[in-house]
């Protein structure tokens, strides 16, 4: 536990990430709460590559190992919480780059929706697509308003993954789930709480931590493993089917990537960015 590990341990994990020339993600541990923040830092937009979702599941392997007492995913942008999967990791991919980025996104996936610590995402700005992927494998979603939220995979001639489609149906509904996920539509911040898809709404990013925090903190009285295994008793199911069809997830994901429709809609929207 976090409460028998001395400061220095502590400030050992937090220099781990922090010293780092190039380093895409933070962590900072409270030293008095062993609630961790595991902020994502690549500007301009966040957009999630192969390096920093490698840099991600290590920080979150690290933090399970020494038993935090809560993971609070953020972001460093003042506008914006992640653009989603970098572009770039899915035009014209190599295999062998794409089969790397696609095992990290799986990696973050299974430590982050399996993780035993209170998991939440505070966000601000946009959060599409592959960023809105991560949120929901949280527990708890707190949002700034003005901020929008959605897996609108559709607009870029892809369908979601499977388990992209099945974790939005445990949160909002079948029903739902489809008419979202087929019409990409992304929910501003009081439409997503209206459906259940946030939680919370805050006036600002300091807000937003807070409330974060707050949720965390809900569970300091309770034995942390007998909340890890009630969690682990409602996810497992889930989490150990995916990990079972990790090798056919990969292979549909990358047949969709190189097929003729997402060519021709990565080449337009590879346009489209170099006049703006």
């Amino acid at each position: 536990m976090f409460n028998s590990i001395t400061r220095g341990n502590l400030r050992t994990i937090w220099r781990k990430f922090s010293t780092e020339s190039k380093k895409l993600v933070d962590v900072v541990v409270d030293s008095q709460t062993g609630i961790a923040s595991v902020i994502l830092q690549r500007p301009p937009v966040n957009s999630l590559n192969l390096e920093i979702m490698t840099e991600l599941s290590g920080a979150l392997g690290d933090l399970e190992k020494n038993e935090c007492k809560g993971v609070i995913l953020r972001s460093s942008l003042e506008k914006l919480f992640s653009a989603g999967f970098d572009y770039k990791e899915m035009h014209k991919p190599t295999l062998e780059r794409a089969k790397k980025f696609w095992t990290s996104v799986q990696d973050v996936w299974i430590k982050l929706y399996g993780h035993s610590a209170p998991t939440v995402a505070c966000m601000h700005g946009a959060t599409p697509a592959g960023a809105c992927i991560l949120t929901l494998g949280c527990e708890y979603r707190v949002m700034v308003k003005g901020g929008s939220i959605g897996l609108n995979e559709t607009h870029m001639g892809f369908s979601p993954p499977m388990w992209f489609i099945e974790t939005m149906e445990d949160i909002i509904g079948r029903r739902q789930s489809e008419l979202a996920l087929t019409s990409g539509r992304m929910f501003s911040a009081e439409e997503a709480l209206s459906y259940g898809l946030i939680d919370e709404i805050a006036e600002n990013k300091e807000e937003a931590f807070s409330k974060s925090i707050a949720f965390c903190n809900l569970f300091k009285n309770i034995p942390p493993k007998a909340r890890a295994t009630t969690k682990k008793l409602i996810r497992n199911r889930r989490l150990q089917a995916f990990i079972e069809n990790r090798e056919q997830d990969f292979k549909e994901c990358y047949e969709d990537a190189i097929s003729d429709v997402a060519e021709e809609s990565f080449d337009s929207f590879m346009k489209s960015m170099k006049k703006k």
